[in-house]
């Protein structure tokens, strides 16, 4: 929460200016402060001022697409949360945009309440961490890989692992539920806070992300195991994989 009045602070980064005006006024009707982009250069120049609580980004820009801005502003360290506005519909297209770092996605057209059901779930996050009490440890391992929760940073046999504040989330709560199958209404409901949400394969995209991240063959995983037509669970080097 940035704005001297206390109010989110929402970059909305869209290059078709009816749709964009639509959103600021829907978003300032719901108490949002709103900030217009129509280019990537635009987005970029907001970005050197105050912190935005959440960025809404369109993939298809003049200048440069959302995929690409995504994957600098991970780069550059920032982990503000991200959705994704496209109008593809294809899964290949939806999954580049998590990879590159995004946290979620909205098909155009999309229903705004939806689209705030999501914002609100990604901003419930956020605050959800800030107030948690602490833990003894925010340091876990397993194998090869390290994960400090508290500085953000995450390293696999001491080379650097890039997380967004989505995929730390995920880990977080996989690490603190060992052995446990988790469902992915579960994962939905307590890492996206979105609670009776039918998008399960929104899961299955990042668990392929955690694989990649940390796992030593991702095609046969080790630490973040499938359970059959229950969901996945996290196996610690204590417990023997099944």
């Amino acid at each position: 929460m940035n704005a001297a009045n206390g109010a989110l602070r929402v970059l909305v980064v869209e290059d078709e200016t009816h749709l964009a005006r639509g959103l600021k006024l829907n978003l300032e009707l719901e108490g949002f402060e709103v900030a217009l982009a129509a280019t990537g250069r635009e987005a970029a120049a907001l970005m050197l001022g105050p912190r935005f609580d959440a960025i809404l980004l369109d993939v298809q820009l003049p200048d440069v697409t959302g995929f690409e801005l995504c994957r600098r502003l991970r780069a550059a360290k920032d982990h503000t949360p991200v959705i994704m506005l496209t109008v593809r519909a294809a899964a290949e297209d939806r999954v580049t945009g998590l990879e590159v770092g995004a946290d979620d996605y909205v098909t155009k057209p999309f229903v705004m309440a939806e689209l705030l059901a999501r914002l609100r779930a990604l901003l419930r996050r956020q605050g959800w961490e800030r107030a948690e009490a602490p833990v003894p440890s925010d340091v876990v391992r397993f194998g090869a890989a390290t994960v400090d929760f508290t500085r953000h940073v995450a390293a696999l046999a001491g080379e650097p692992v890039e997380l967004t504040k989505l995929e730390l989330d995920l880990v977080r709560y996989f690490t603190a539920n060992p052995g446990r199958v988790l469902s992915r209404a579960e994962l939905l409901e307590k890492v996206w806070m979105l609670a009776n949400y039918s998008q399960t394969r929104t899961v299955d995209n990042f668990i392929v992300r955690l694989r990649r991240h940390f796992e030593p063959d991702p095609d046969r995983p080790r630490y973040f195991v499938s359970v059959r037509g229950a969901g996945y669970k996290f196996v610690p080097d204590a417990l023997p994989p099944t």
